[in-house]
């Protein structure tokens, strides 16, 4: 299938500061991740610690956090990962799933998504 990266504006949650950059698109990851030291600087901070487990093998701990995100002019609130200096940038499928966003492997590229509400007791 491949992989690919796309333009993301990330922030702290109030909107105040934000940088972009690239994120590898990794439809496998929980949440996003980003080197510790980029969210820290733009005034996120750690809420919390949870348990990840990695693809080489492993578990982790890992702070995170709230952060603010703009992908394709969509914008929202989502869970971040303080993952490692030098690790790259993923966008995990909390925030694309909160975008209304899929994956177009294909084309390498995000599409928009219909909502989905499958309970039985939806009112016409």
């Amino acid at each position: 299938m491949g992989t690919f990266s796309v333009p993301i504006s990330i922030g702290d949650p109030q909107g105040e500061n934000s940088i972009e950059l690239d994120a590898l698109v990794d439809t496998g990851a929980s949440i996003i991740s980003v080197p510790a030291s980029l969210l820290i600087n733009l005034g996120v901070k750690p809420a919390a610690q949870h348990r990840f487990q990695f693809a080489q093998g492993g578990t982790r701990n890992l702070d995170i956090g709230e952060a603010r995100i703009r992908i394709n002019g969509l914008e929202v609130g989502t869970l971040v990962a303080f993952n490692d200096e030098g690790t790259p940038v993923l966008l995990g499928a909390l925030a694309l799933e909160a975008l209304f966003l899929g994956v177009d492997p294909v084309a390498q590229r995000l599409v928009p998504v219909d909502g989905l509400m499958m309970s039985p007791f939806m009112v016409d």
